[in-house]
């Protein structure tokens, strides 16, 4: 029977209910009194030098109460990076300044220039137009060969546009080579890896407020990690101490990444608030965030498998080119590196293994992590260039991978990561019964009926979840920690306030981590509420993202949990004249073991805080403990996904009939948000795989900077998904046993699909290996038709 409570069950989503009948807050709906609003002038060249800035009619105009310029933010730090790559030579990473507004330079289409900041928001918006800009425009670099060929410079102040060339493991690249040389086989493929946009259905927004009486700035922001945002814009931008700064992220309406970052209109909303002492607001427009956001992937790879004469793989050898854009974004370049190439081993046990990543300033937008940062570049190689050997070499695909598993566990990879368990088989096996693999030719035949090609894809995956320790992400560069926190407060009557570091964006934050506590305690989870994004009123933290959230924030609620009931054990102890370490709690009362004495949860809570019954000088009264959980691993969610499609061979326009999705998640907390969660997972890795491509001109103008040109999938685009996640070999290093799954369906999804039509063509007798994604009509067309 399904469980109708706690860890396993699928409650209903309690924030639903504000969020289905308009009731939420997000930042937009944060208005203060007296505030301003700004409008950002952006460059509308991708590179130039700015000559002069011409704000006297505009300043002069109805409404405006101050125009800022670069000029303003002399001696004002610039926007942090927050990893720093070592290359392959053991040289740091060519870090450039950014700007919170453009000084000397315009480096890409959308580079904010001045700011207005008016009464109004028309008024704002009026006034900039009113700015007289002289740029002189100058050659633009996008393609990253030719920046790393003798381009144009992004930055003048530095040697070239390569950010770094990195390698990894870089003692392994002799070995790897020879193992290329002794090859039976070698599998060749070169692929792309298109830039997206985040695209989340809430824009950015900011909101600064300065308090003069106290000399206190506060910050409302669309924000997956507002303690981070404090820390990086007090510290680093702004020098403002962290006890005169709070940054409160409400409601959030989506994030996948893109509002992990700190961005330049907080820190001005921040700044301004301070410089006019009013309110000042900024909403994003979906063309601003176009061309602000910061965007995902866009790497060019070529990767080599190199296999024996019975398929057995050898080693593994890439060369990618990665794009940071204009700019380092906070967490750019971590994402190619440490959360790309350390995942080139999958699920299989290649010997050995070389990745060099050459990352590349370009005149674009900035590009950072979204949703799965890294692993979904490096699972779309992989899986790619298996398929394609499996097909030169005559092995079934799935034969092929299976005969390559890991299945000893833990293991040890190549590229210094260790799964601590996983079953590739299990869930492969799941999937191919789910999928209804047997039944394909009969749908095949189906298909050919109507005029459509069929074909079927397939793709393993693996994923690294939580990164993890502090420690060791210290010495590959991260200039923060990774741990995560909660604070447990327990009322008088029993009720419990849970305080957390994550932020919750839509993965049902408030829901499921009271699952976990009520189980613990074994208290209704209504009893639970949950307090997150705001600095003021949480423990310090690291936000969300990288499907760390149950992982690490509900790791660190166990740990405060823990500490809660062994001291209400304590005090139950003094209240049933028992030792405590004979005390047993379970359905919510505290029992003495081999007895029928028992003292219920909320006599003790009330005893904590009325403390009559005990002696204060053995025991504090209160009940409120605080924990920081900092992982010893990532986990490792691990899964099968086969995809059907169906051809027009016609048109070349692809239609998705099935997907089928076997993931290992280990211990699933709420199965219903779980299921949700690899829903829109897939529904994002099929936009990449059919529709979503941002697109520059040679000029850098984006030419697909609006949803007229930026295709985002509709309902129509994408199957009923079967999903499975029965498959669990729980994670051995949390207390919970779980593994992350927001980022999962992205991961998989685009291999699989690609897989798919490449089948449906070969299957027709044509010699197609590979189609660059998005796999649109004219792609595939092009494709079939040489």
């Amino acid at each position: 029977m399904p469980k109708d409570s706690g860890i396993g069950a699928s409650s209903k989503r309690r924030e639903d209910v504000r969020f289905l009948t308009g009731r939420g807050k997000y930042t937009d709906d944060i208005n203060l009194r007296g505030q301003a609003y700004v409008h950002f002038l952006r460059s509308d060249v991708a590179h130039g030098r700015i000559n002069g800035i011409d704000t006297g009619e505009a300043a002069a105009m109805p409404g405006v109460v101050r125009i800022f310029t670069g000029a303003d933010f002399e001696g004002v730090g610039g926007l942090p990076c927050g990893w720093q790559v070592t290359d392959r030579h053991g040289n740091p990473m060519q870090e450039p300044a950014h700007p919170i507004l453009a000084q000397g330079k315009v480096r890409h289409v959308g580079d904010p220039i001045a700011a207005v900041v008016a009464d109004s928001y028309a008024q704002a918006r009026d006034a900039a137009e009113a700015i007289v800009l002289d740029i002189e425009e100058l050659p633009a670099v996008i393609d990253m060969k030719a920046a790393v060929e003798g381009g144009p410079k992004v930055h003048d102040d530095l040697e070239s546009n390569l950010c770094y060339d990195w390698g990894f493991v870089e003692e392994n690249k002799d070995a790897v080579n020879a193992a290329f040389e002794a090859a039976a086989h070698v599998t060749t493929l070169e692929l792309k890896n298109q830039r997206l946009v985040a695209n989340p259905m809430e824009p950015r927004v900011a909101v600064g407020d300065y308090a003069p009486g106290t000399g206190d700035s506060t910050l409302y922001t669309t924000s997956q990690n507002p303690h981070v945002i404090r820390l990086l814009m007090g510290a680093f931008v702004l020098g403002i101490p962290e006890h005169k700064l709070r940054v409160v992220a409400p409601d959030v309406g989506g994030g996948f990444g893109s509002k992990i970052f700190h961005y330049a209109e907080e820190a001005f909303c921040t700044f301004a608030a301070k410089a006019i002492e009013r309110p000042v607001k900024w909403t994003s427009s979906r063309s601003e965030a176009f061309m602000s956001d910061a965007h995902g992937r866009d790497h060019v790879t070529k990767i080599e498998l190199a296999l024996d004469a019975d398929g057995m793989f050898q080693a593994i050898r890439t060369e990618t080119f990665a794009n940071m854009g204009a700019y380092l974004s906070t967490f750019a370049p971590s994402v190619p590196t440490w959360l790309h190439g350390t995942l080139m081993a999958g699920n299989y046990k290649t010997p050995l293994i070389y990745v060099n990543v050459k990352a590349v300033f370009t005149n674009t937008v900035p590009v950072d992590a979204y949703r799965g940062a890294g692993r979904p570049e490096a699972t779309f190689q992989l899986e790619r260039v298996i398929d394609k050997a499996a097909r030169e070499m005559g092995i079934d695909p799935v034969e092929l991978r299976r005969k390559n598993f890991i299945t000893e566990f833990p293991y040890a990879t190549p590229v210094a990561v260790e799964y601590d368990t996983g079953d590739y088989n299990a869930t492969l096996d799941k999937a191919l019964e789910v999928a209804d693999v047997s039944g394909f030719e009969a749908r095949r035949a189906a298909s050919a009926a109507k005029g459509k090609w069929r074909g079927l894809g397939l793709n393993c995956y693996i994923e690294a979840c939580g990164i993890a320790p502090s420690a060791l992400v210290g010495q590959l560069g991260a200039r923060a920690g990774l741990y995560e926190s909660a604070t447990v407060r327990v009322n008088a009557t029993g009720g419990l306030v849970v305080m957390t570091g994550s932020h919750s964006h839509g993965q049902g934050h408030e829901t499921a981590f009271p699952q976990v506590i009520a189980e613990m305690i074994g208290i209704d989870e209504s009893m639970i509420e949950i307090v997150h994004g705001d600095t003021a009123n949480s423990p310090m933290g690291m936000g969300t993202y990288g499907s760390r959230s149950l992982a690490v924030g509900g790791s660190a609620m166990v740990r405060a949990t823990e500490k809660i009931i062994n001291k209400a054990k304590k005090i139950a102890a003094h209240l049933l004249e028992a030792s405590d370490a004979d005390i047993e709690l379970k359905d919510g009362q505290f029992s003495v073991a081999g007895t029928d004495k028992s003292v219920a949860w909320g006599d003790v809570t009330l005893a904590a805080y009325v403390p009559h019954n005990y002696p204060l000088e053995d025991l504090e009264p209160g009940l409120e403990e605080t924990a920081f959980y900092d992982p010893s691993n990532f986990t490792y969610p691990a899964g099968t996904y086969i995809c059907e499609v169906e051809v027009d061979p016609d048109t070349g326009k692809v239609s998705i009939e099935r997907f089928t999705a076997a993931d290992d998640f280990g211990n699933v907390v709420n199965p219903m948000i779980v299921e949700g969660q690899v829903h829109g997972g897939l529904a994002q890795g099929i936009g990449q795989a059919l529709l979503e491509s941002c697109v520059y001109d040679a000029n850098g103008q984006i030419l697909s900077a609006s949803y007229m040109d930026y295709a985002m999938p509709r309902a129509d685009d994408v199957p009923y998904y079967s999903v499975d996640h029965s498959c669990q070999t729980p994670c051995t290093h949390n207390p919970l046993g779980v593994k992350g799954c927001g980022e999962a369906g992205a991961i998989g999804s685009p291999p699989a699909v690609v897989n798919a039509v490449v089948d449906a063509l070969q299957r027709n007798g044509k010699d197609v290996t590979h189609i660059d994604m998005p796999l649109s009509p004219a792609r595939v067309w092009a494709a079939m038709n040489g």
